[in-house]
């Protein structure tokens, strides 16, 4: 188990964030369209998992906009937006602010995608949400970079996962 911050106060995770090296097995989210979304359905050689606890958030939301824009010029790599909301309101944000080259996938149906990936909040006011992270995974499957953020009301660091990408995509 890990700890982050929320405003200061310690939130407990449930589960192992995963480890530089770690081979992360298939798991299922639910699409927009209420259909099942597989990580290998993607097939892309590089994703970015960019999990957040809620697009009604200013934080998730700048989140997924910024990584939408760096989507657009990341050849070779898909970015799952991965939150607890619900696929509607995942689709209402994403047309509101025009959110074209991300994928945004909900955990509302998976209830071990948190311990899963060590991000399942288990206490706090965000209790039964996910916790700010981003992991990057290459072609075969395996960590390459991840940012468990500390402070649930921080943004992650972009710089360093796209680095993280760009060495990987050469």
């Amino acid at each position: 188990m890990n700890n982050v911050t929320l405003k200061g106060i310690s939130i407990t995770l449930d589960g192992n964030f995963p480890r530089i090296g770690q081979h992360i097995s298939d798991f299922e989210l639910t699409a927009d369209d209420l259909s099942d979304a597989l990580l290998k359905d993607f097939t892309q050689p590089v994703i970015i998992l960019n999990i957040f606890p809620s697009l009604d958030t200013s934080t998730c939301s700048m989140s997924v906009k910024k990584f939408n824009d760096a989507a657009a010029s990341l050849p070779n790599c898909t970015v799952l937006c991965v939150s607890k909301d619900l696929p509607f309101a995942q689709s209402r944000f994403c047309c509101a602010e025009n959110i074209k080259n991300v994928k945004v996938l909900s955990a509302f149906r998976n209830k071990d995608f948190g311990p899963q990936f060590g991000v399942g909040i288990v206490d706090g006011p965000l209790r039964g949400l996910l916790a700010r992270s981003v992991i990057v995974l290459d072609s075969n499957r395996n960590v390459v970079y991840v940012e468990l953020v500390p402070e649930i009301i921080e943004e992650p660091n972009y710089d360093k996962c796209l680095k993280a990408v760009a060495a990987i995509t050469k």
